[in-house]
């Protein structure tokens, strides 16, 4: 598979990653652990080098299913994992509250660490940007931790343009983690553009609107209580109904190239810039092996171009992110 490079620092991984949250936690019930620990080892002998967690997913369930599952393949392979996140007075089985405080930092780093059975953690992300903390002071902690060799490299995930800009003047930032697709493709207006002139890559999650873009998902899906997606506004039914239109141009645009909508979404986002790489996530090696069977389709800038023109017609309906959610994004 084609490699791409994650910032000016030199962090070479495959063109696509594979985000593995839901194979634990948020798209329902966890799924059966051997059989995602043999998910992720496909994912290897494919040629991913790429997979991305974090300690909150489970939490810890999550960690723990990757680090087991690539401990073979040590030093063949990048993993991502993210900090910033426990429980609010009163939790007890979830974690809501931010925390990014340097002592907590330090301190969790040891778990994850541990859990992912690594000596180094090769990007570590600040999970969403925490209010209470100065992002110099969040930097400057993933900097010492750099020094002392328990981490490689830093990451932002949901972060507003002077957020990156001020952290990334005290500790160089690797990579962006951000929501970006043809369903939401708002980072194009100041975030891409300050990624391009600090020279720092854009990792994408839920590169498919998680999951709407496969075509997969129409008004009549019902989502369990356990699924987010049940929680998210753009989700709602009559929401989808709405939606529908880009989905049906994805088809449309996917059958006249021999090719899926999930290859033509993930296509498009590899066309954009050398430095984005997605990570779609999946619980199903046909589903896998489909998302990787989009580095094939290579799409020209006219077949960009024409696709943008065409969708940015459609008006999307719904807020990406539940109110409470969305307030933690973008700053």
């Amino acid at each position: 598979m084609e490699t791409r490079t994650l910032g000016r620092d030199g962090l070479q991984v495959s063109a696509f990653g594979v985000g593995c949250m839901g194979m634990s936690w948020s798209y329902g019930p966890p799924k059966d652990k051997s059989e995602m620990i043999a998910l992720i080892r496909a994912g290897v002998e494919r040629g991913v080098t790429f997979f991305d967690t974090a300690e909150v997913y489970g939490p810890f369930a999550n960690e723990e299913l990757v680090g087991e599952a690539l401990a073979p393949f040590r030093g063949e392979v990048v993993i991502a994992t993210k900090f910033g996140w426990t429980k609010a007075p009163g939790d007890t089985d979830r974690w809501s509250a931010l925390d990014s405080r340097p002592e907590h930092i330090k301190e969790v780093v040891e778990g994850s660490l541990k859990r992912l059975r690594v000596d180094a953690i090769d990007l570590y992300y600040q999970h969403r940007v925490d209010p209470e903390v100065g992002i110099e002071d969040v930097a400057g902690a993933v900097k010492d931790l750099i020094a002392a060799g328990k981490v490689k490299h830093f990451g932002l995930s949901e972060a507003g343009a002077d957020t990156i800009r001020r952290a990334h003047a005290v500790q160089p930032v690797t990579a962006l983690q951000s929501e970006y697709s043809l369903w939401w493709r708002e980072p194009e207006d100041t975030i891409i553009p300050l990624l391009e002139e600090l020279g720092i890559g854009l990792v994408p999650f839920s590169p498919l609107g998680k999951g709407f873009l496969t075509g997969a998902i129409d008004a009549n899906t019902r989502f369990g209580a356990d699924d987010f997606r049940a929680s998210v506004p753009r989700f709602a039914e009559e929401n989808r109904k709405a939606n529908q239109a880009l989905v049906d141009l994805v088809k449309r645009f996917a059958a006249e190239r021999d090719a899926t909508p999930a290859q033509i979404a993930l296509g498009w986002l590899l066309a954009k810039r050398p430095w984005i790489v997605p990570i779609p996530g999946t619980t199903r090696l046909d589903r896998l092996e489909e998302n990787l069977g989009a580095a094939t389709i290579a799409l020209s800038p006219e077949d960009v171009a024409a696709l943008e023109e065409v969708s940015s017609r459609i008006a999307i309906v719904g807020a990406r992110y539940p109110e409470a959610h969305q307030k933690l994004v973008g700053r």
